[in-house]
């Protein structure tokens, strides 16, 4: 049985599906806010089965998809194609991992040869303030600051991704960046005009926001910063949605330890495949 494309009329049933798991969900959840159900939008939705789909994937740069069984991996596979297009697949660690086999088996090296495989990330979440004292100095990052938060924000995605995200004037993650600045969702410690700790809020949908980018300068790991600054963050985010999230490599026991101390505790496991 194929899976289609889906369009603004099959929103009701999206949101009935994505509702089922606001946490796990608000990345594909976000791109539904942001009308990827609409055609003139970049990136696209598909449901499985086509009659009365209940399971979805979103096909863009991430290729993410959202199920509670195993039955829609075939059609998926088949609706992706040969020709990869997507930089990564994220999702619950069982059904992305799935979904990355077959895609290997069914049209090989593009898929099969990924450049990362992340097979355990711990989803992490907390809806009550702090269990710690904020750092007072963690404020919203503005466009005076955006230089060294932007030098920043590549830093963490080269230490994050193992790639160079480009730095010319024009680059789509310069461009990203700087919305997330002006949308009020980037947020930092400004030392001497100096940014030294960032974080940011990326997918966000409903009562939920994903936090992501979490940098601190390599001069002040290890010393403790990082808690009472993620608690600073957790207390912005929390003041306008009801749950905070992120997600975290289960290799980065330093940072896992960390957002325990802020109050997050884990729900859930994801996994990314980076090409």
């Amino acid at each position: 049985m194929p899976a289609r494309i889906l369009t603004p009329t099959d929103a009701p049933l999206v949101r009935r599906l994505l509702d089922c798991d606001p946490v796990g969900n608000v990345f594909v959840a976000s791109r539904v806010d942001a009308g990827v159900l609409n055609p003139a939008v970049p990136g696209q939705l598909y449901g499985w089965p086509s009659e009365q789909p209940t399971a979805l994937l979103h096909l863009g740069a991430n290729l993410v998809p959202v199920a509670e069984h195993l039955d829609a991996i075939s059609a998926f596979v088949e609706v992706v194609g040969r020709r990869r297009t997507c930089q990564s697949i994220v999702g619950p660690s069982w059904l992305a991992l799935a979904l990355w086999e077959a895609l290997g088996q069914r049209w090989g090296r593009g898929y099969s040869q990924a450049r990362e495989v992340r097979r355990r990330q711990p989803m992490m979440a907390t809806a009550t303030g702090p269990q710690i004292a904020a750092d007072p100095r963690v404020q919203r990052i503005t466009m005076t600051d955006f230089e060294s938060y932007y030098a920043a924000s590549v830093a963490m995605y080269i230490e994050e991704v193992g790639v160079d995200p480009g730095s010319g004037p024009q680059s789509s993650y310069r461009n990203y960046c700087r919305w997330l600045v002006l949308e009020g969702r980037a947020f930092g410690i400004v030392a001497d005009g100096r940014v030294i700790f960032k974080s940011d809020i990326g997918a966000a949908s409903g009562g939920v926001a994903q936090v992501q980018g979490v940098w601190l300068e390599p001069g002040l790991r290890g010393q403790g910063a990082s808690i009472p600054a993620m608690a600073a963050v957790t207390e912005y985010v929390l003041s306008e949605y009801r749950v905070a999230c992120l997600y975290v490599n289960d290799f980065n026991t330093a940072a896992i330890r960390s957002y325990a101390r802020v109050g997050f505790e884990q729900v859930g496991e994801l996994a990314t495949v980076l090409f």
